[in-house]
């Protein structure tokens, strides 16, 4: 197994991004979980650097490999490239970050029309990159996408499942999360997190249930707040994905639809899919 999920690469959040165990992996080889120090972003083409030496490597060794996870910029990148965007200019990342989501996507709008309106006014994150990039580079992000280089997905025999659970089941799974995720550690998580005295921008930092502690911890909000944000944070995130994996991957890309989670019947649906069994 090979990890596609952006929060699991930290060995910071094994609580807060439900990171599998010892015991969840039975045994089975499981790489790029928890490999990366919070203290360093690991970007889309990291992530997809290192992937393809784990795919090489498995190949080399006559494996399988399987990749799991819902981060569907980090498999873009793996499979289709990378857009060679030039470095940012430092002093207009500064200020593109340092602008207020509303600005930034007003600015955006000016800048970059047809970006702004593929964005969420909400999505302070995308709309700072579009940003800085057409004010750092004169080109838009969608220019440098188009001259995408380095994927691996015309080399390779992929078969892929994009799993769609039925979404009032996601959503009540989604209440629950939160509150396991408290039972097993990850206030504490978060104060080991706190200790370290990490940039707040950088994507650990950014994880959700951190900055919903940290509040609590601060004396900001009392823990059942927290516990309800990022219940919502949740539910929120899970229908971006859902969005996202229905109607971005190509049409050939099996779609699999359950309410069945309980894991013995969704292995069969897989394995019935792909014809292992």
């Amino acid at each position: 197994m090979i990890n596609a999920d952006s929060a699991q690469v930290y060995r910071d959040l094994a609580v807060l991004s439900a990171r599998p165990t010892a015991e969840d992996m039975r045994g089975i080889e499981h790489r790029l979980f928890g490999e990366w120090d919070g203290a360093l972003a690991c970007s889309a083409a990291d992530w997809a650097r290192r992937a393809k030496q784990e795919i090489a490597e498995c190949h080399a060794a006559g494996a399988l490999p399987i990749l799991v996870g819902g981060t569907g910029l980090y498999l873009r990148t793996l499979l289709d490239g990378i857009a060679p965007v030039p470095p940012i200019d430092p002093a207009i990342r500064a200020e593109v970050r340092a602008m207020e989501v509303t600005q930034a996507h007003a600015t955006l709008q000016a800048e970059d029309p047809q970006r702004a309106a593929l964005l969420a006014p909400a999505d302070a994150a995308r709309i700072a990159r579009a940003l800085e990039v057409v004010r750092s580079t004169g080109n838009t992000l969608a220019h440098w996408q188009a001259q995408r280089e380095g994927g691996i997905g015309e080399g390779v025999s992929l078969k892929a499942a994009v799993l769609l659970p039925d979404r009032g089941k996601l959503y009540a799974r989604c209440e629950r999360r939160f509150a396991q995720m408290l039972e097993r550690g990850a206030i504490e998580e978060v104060e080991a997190l706190l200790a370290r005295q990490l940039d707040p921008s950088l994507p650990v930092m950014r994880a959700i249930g951190v900055r919903e502690i940290a509040g609590s911890l601060r004396g900001e909000w009392p823990l059942s707040e927290a516990e309800a944000m990022a219940g919502q944070a949740t539910r929120n995130y899970a229908k971006r994905q859902y969005t996202w994996f229905r109607r971005q991957p190509p049409p050939e890309w099996s779609r699999i639809e359950y309410d069945d989670f309980s894991l013995g019947p969704l292995c069969d649906i897989i394995c019935q899919q792909f014809m292992l069994t």
